[in-house]
C-alpha cells in the first residue's frame, strides 16, 4: 500500500536540504534552497558565498556547473546502475557522498537520486536535480575523499595530456 501511495504522488516528498561538508570534527553546511537561489538569481548567498569567494571561484562558472543537464534515457540509467560497473561506480562515488546520517545507505541513496533525478528532469540529468531526488535530508561530502579523487583526476589529465603533448616518434626507436 505505500508504494502504491508514494508512486501516486501522495507520500511525502524527500529530498536534500543540506549539503554538509565533513573532515573529522569539521562540518559546514550549504543549504540546497542557497543553490537553487543562486541558480535562480545568479547571486550567491550564506556558505556558499563566502566558499566562492575564498576560493576564488567565478561564480557564472560555478551556476553554469550547476544547471549542466545531460540528456540520458531512464531505462538505460536504471539498467546501468543495476549492473556490477554500476555498483562499483556508485560504491566510489559513495566513499564522497552519502547519507549523513546513514552511510551504509549511501549506494541505494544515490542509485534512487541518480534514476529519480533523470525520470524527474524529463530524461536529463543535472546536479540539482540528484539532489532534489536525493532520498536523504542532510548529504554528506567528504572532504578528504574529495580531495584525493580531484587530486588522483588531476593527475590522470596531467598524464593523459603528458602523453599526447609529447613527441612520441622519438620514444617509438628505429
Amino acid at each position: 500500500m505505500l508504494a502504491v501511495t508514494l508512486a501516486m504522488g501522495a507520500g511525502p516528498a524527500l529530498a536534500t536540504e543540506n549539503i554538509v561538508f565533513v573532515s573529522g570534527a569539521f562540518r559546514r553546511t550549504i543549504y540546497t534552497r542557497d543553490l537553487e537561489s543562486f541558480v535562480r538569481t545568479g547571486v550567491p548567498s550564506g556558505l556558499l558565498a563566502d566558499v566562492l569567494r575564498f576560493g576564488n571561484q567565478n561564480p557564472a562558472s560555478v551556476r553554469s556547473l550547476l544547471t549542466t543537464e545531460l540528456p540520458v534515457p531512464v531505462s538505460l540509467t536504471s539498467r546501468l546502475l543495476n549492473t556490477r560497473i554500476g555498483e562499483a561506480l556508485l560504491t566510489r562515488a559513495t566513499a564522497v557522498v552519502h547519507p549523513l546520517r546513514a552511510p551504509r545507505a549511501g549506494v541505494p541513496a544515490l542509485r534512487s537520486a541518480l534514476v529519480l533525478g533523470v525520470a524527474e528532469g524529463g530524461g536529463r540529468l543535472s546536479p540539482l536535480g540528484v539532489l532534489r531526488a536525493y532520498p536523504a535530508e542532510e548529504m554528506a561530502v567528504d572532504l578528504p575523499q574529495l580531495l584525493g579523487l580531484l587530486k588522483k583526476a588531476s593527475s590522470i589529465s596531467d598524464l593523459v595530456r603528458f602523453f599526447s603533448e609529447a613527441p612520441l616518434d622519438g620514444l617509438r626507436g628505429s
